[in-house]
Formats: C-alpha cells, structure tokens, sequence
C-alpha cells in the first residue's frame, strides 16, 4: 500500500515542503531514497525501537521510501515523526485518512517521546503558503509555530498521541498564539538602560546619532573605560521592532534553534557580541550544510565587536560585502543561499598594545611605532564602513560618586524614533534605504545641501586634520543625522562641526 505524509526541509530561512512516499509490499528490503543525510537514514533504528516499545510492528515486509524532491538533500533527524507515521499507514496499523491535510515534524526518542526541532517557524508559514490544514510538532516548537495564523498548530510530546489522533481516538490540543498581543506586551522590556552609565555624555550623544542614523561605529579607549558598558545598551535606545522585522528576526534564529520553547516571537532586537577568536565562517555563516552567521544572528540589531584589532584580518575582510550590501550569499557547486544581514557595527579597541596611548593619567609603555602598528590591523576599506570613530576616556571618581539620576533609555529612544520617522519619509519609495547610514553619493548631493559657511568649515577640517577623502561623504551622513535629531530640515555648519569630531581614526596625526 501506498501512502503519502508531509514534512519540510529548511534552506536558507525559507522551508520546501517534502512529500514521503511510502510502499509497503511483499518483500524484505528496507530503502529510503531522496538524498537522505546520515541522521535521517540512521531514523529506521529510532523509528522501530519506539514503534516496538509503543506495541506497534516495523513490517517484516518490503519497505519502499522516497523523499520528493529527490534532488533536494534532506539533512537532520526531524523526519522522524512523518517516517513513522508513514510506516504504520502503509502497514495498515493507522487510519490514512487526515494524513494529506496535515504537515508533520519531529525527532523520536527511542521511547517515542518526540525531541524539539529547528526551523519551525519557517516551517509553519510555509505549511500555510501550501494550504495545509494543520501542522504536528514537539511541544517545544508549538508557541513558536502558533505565531502564524490560519493554520493549526499541534504541539505533541509522543509518538502515541500522533497515532491516537490520526485513529480518531483523541483530539489533540490546538497551540494558540495572539501574535500582535504578544508582540507589544514584550516590545519595551530590557534589563538593561542607560539610566546606570555615569558620565560619558560625549559618548552617548554620539551613541543616540550612530542609533537615529544606522550608522556604524568603533570606540577607542582604554580598558575599564566602559566601552563594553555603553554598547550594551545601544539596543535600548533603537527603535522598537516592527511585527514584519520580528517576523524575520525569529524566523533566523528558529533555523538554528535559538528560540526557547516559552518563546513566541522576539521582541529585543538582537545584540551578538563573539569572542575574538571566531572563524570567518562562524561569522558570516556557511559551513558543509550552510547555516546563519553572526552577521545574520545580529540582523535588525546590533553587532559587537569588542577588542577589534584583535579579530584575525581574514575574519573582518570578510565583513566588506555584507556590511555594503545588508545582505550574505553562500555559495556551493550545486546550490546558494542567501542571509539577510541588515545590523549596526559597533566595535571597540584600545588605543595600543597596552590600553594607554593618550591616557590622561597613565603614561604608554609600548616602543615606538607600536601604535600605528597596531592601528594598522584594521584595514582601510573596513574602517570606511564605519561612520563614526569615537574616543571613550576614562569617568573621573567624581562622576562615578555622583547620585544624580542620568538621562535614561526611553527618554533617548524617544528622540531616535523621531529622527527615524523624518528619514523614513525622506526615503520612501527607495528601495533598499531607510536610514541616513544607507544614502549613496547620489542621495548626499540631493539631501544635504551645504551653504558658503559649512562649505568653508569641512574644506579647513579637512586640510588642517589632515581628514582623508573617505571621510568627506561619512560627515555628511552623520550630519544629516544630526539635523534630522533637531529636526532641521537644512544641514547648517554646527551640524557638520560635531560631525567633524567623529572622524578621530581620519586624521593623519593619530597615533603618531
């Protein structure tokens, strides 16, 4: 007998339904065909044992199994669970009717018990796209899952349930999530604010610009300057997700099953900090099975680089291309796939090999030459992808005593989301650009029209700070910002004097 049950495969961040065609006839053999991976052809030994300890029978018969599409490789042990159901079906040991309405996924214990999976929030919008009825996963998924509506969503934590309810003799619990309810609940929680940063006013001006603007943004400073501290809390003071941005954040971090069995739909925009140590592939994504990056993990938030120079040059190279183009495509001889990678770069360094070039009260110990050498680990083209360069000086004990309640997060955010709002009028109809960070040469000239006076105030910046070219249109952009914090419909000249100050990596005498 012939049966046919539904799983899905995930590639990239997007699902492809897979049809188990499943014969059962006279016979001994057992082949499962479909470019099956070594976890889904090691399923047969899962699926019997807890057939077995669940009094049901593996057919002593011929068993015939193809994954359609059979050009599209099957990787992982989540087939388990539509496996066995198409076993027990083409057997005749299960009802078959229900089985084309509903999609099925879900890794089986030895005893039956079904073990949580990866992707199942792709998955279940796929499963909607197609006009499934329902879709059956371990429970661990189900409230991730639910987040898509118009589909009916299962959350199971047996074999045995599966199996009952296919025969009529249950009727399983449906998962039901209020989406937009769920969203806004958990939109403005944080632990963290910038109420608890004491001093560095500087610096969180300059962190309220980088976060109106999208702008990437590299702080030097000394160790235990705070610079860990300050990046910590960009994500407060971004603006709130939107549902569509949720949506594609979650859908990420479900294809590499990061998103906890309480969780719905993520509501914090993402903050990735990896150690120094990473490889280029851990960052970017790919590996022999592709799979989100760090780049990717962070996409819609906020990438932190802590100890720049200290990355190897081969892993920050790699950062060129996604950083322009927002988006990552792994390539392989038979296939490619495509990550979103949308962040903010923030990174810090020190200013030298021992934390103390330009310190206020402690004298450098590196030779000569060491700065600029060190400086040197960070490329060029790199650091032109970085709009404003930052010097984070230590907080002075007097500052540190004091028991004055500093400006919190909200009070800033408040005052990025306006600036947003302006740049997302300004933009609208462009395609690819929300923010001032993303403006091309073409929209600088239209956008930001200098008058004589700011004109003749960056042509001196540039010639007496010895500021190089590169750093002509990332004033701009920052300046743009600026004005768009004051609401100023023009860039005037102070706009592009406070812009000035955020090129410190520019100027040929640092680190000299």
């Amino acid at each position: 007998m012939m049966i046919k049950t539904f799983a899905s495969a995930v590639h990239g961040i997007d699902a492809t339904t897979i049809t188990i065609e499943t014969d059962v006839s006279q016979g001994i053999k057992f082949s499962l065909v479909g470019l099956p991976d070594n976890a889904v052809k090691e399923s047969q030994q899962r699926i019997e044992a807890a057939l077995r300890l669940n009094n049901y029978k593996w057919p002593r018969q011929k068993i015939i199994i193809n994954m359609a599409p059979a050009d599209l490789r099957k990787e992982g042990s989540s087939y388990d669970l539509p496996l066995a159901i198409a076993v027990l079906a083409a057997s005749e040991q299960i009802k078959n009717e229900k089985l084309e309405r509903f999609l099925m996924m879900g890794e089986l214990s030895l005893d039956g018990n079904l073990q949580p999976i990866k992707g199942a929030l792709p998955i279940a919008i796929k499963a909607r796209e197609e006009g499934f009825e329902g879709f059956i996963l371990p429970t661990q998924n189900a409230r991730e899952a639910a987040v898509v509506d118009q589909l009916k969503i299962y959350g199971v934590d047996n074999l045995m349930q599966v199996v009952d309810f296919f025969n009529d003799d249950v009727e399983l619990e449906q998962t039901i999530v209020d989406t937009r309810e769920e969203f806004y609940k958990m939109l403005n929680h944080t632990d963290l604010d910038f109420s608890d940063v004491k001093g560095q006013e500087n610096v969180k001006r300059a962190l309220e610009i980088a976060a109106a603007g999208g702008h990437n943004l590299i702080m030097i400073g000394p160790p235990g300057a705070g610079k860990t501290m300050l990046a910590k809390r960009i994500p407060t003071i971004l603006p709130p997700f939107t549902l569509h941005e949720a949506l594609e954040t979650t859908k990420i971090h479900s294809v590499v099953g990061r998103i906890d069995k309480d969780t719905s739909l993520m509501t914090e925009r993402p903050f990735r900090s990896p150690h120094h140590t990473i490889s280029d592939v851990a960052l970017v994504g790919g590996g022999t099975y592709p799979q989100p990056g760090e780049i990717s993990l962070a996409h819609n938030g906020v990438l932190f680089l802590d100890e720049l120079p200290e990355f190897k040059r081969t892993v920050l190279e790699v950062m060129r291309q996604p950083l322009e183009d927002r988006k990552i495509t792994i390539s392989r001889a038979k296939f490619s796939v495509e990550y979103p990678a949308s962040l903010m770069l923030v990174a810090s360094m020190n200013p030298c090999p021992c934390g103390y070039y330009n310190h206020p009260t402690k004298e450098c110990v590196c030779a000569p030459g060491m700065v600029p050498k060190y400086l040197n680990k960070i490329s060029g083209p790199l650091l032109d992808r970085i709009d404003i360069h930052l010097e984070v000086v230590p907080v002075p004990f007097k500052k540190l005593s004091e028991l004055n309640e500093t400006e919190g997060s909200a009070a800033i955010r408040e005052r990025v989301i306006k600036a947003r709002q302006i740049q997302s009028d300004r933009y609208q109809g462009m395609d690819g650009i929300f923010c001032n960070a993303q403006m091309s040469s073409r929209q600088i000239r239209d956008y930001v029209q200098l008058d004589s006076t700011s004109n003749t105030l960056l042509k001196n910046a540039m010639e007496r700070l010895g500021l190089s070219a590169r750093a002509y249109d990332r004033i701009l952009r920052v300046a743009r910002t600026i004005a768009d914090l004051e609401t100023s419909a023009g860039v005037e000249s102070h706009h592009i004097s406070e812009a000035i100050q955020y090129r410190s990596l520019d100027r040929e005498s640092w680190g000299t």
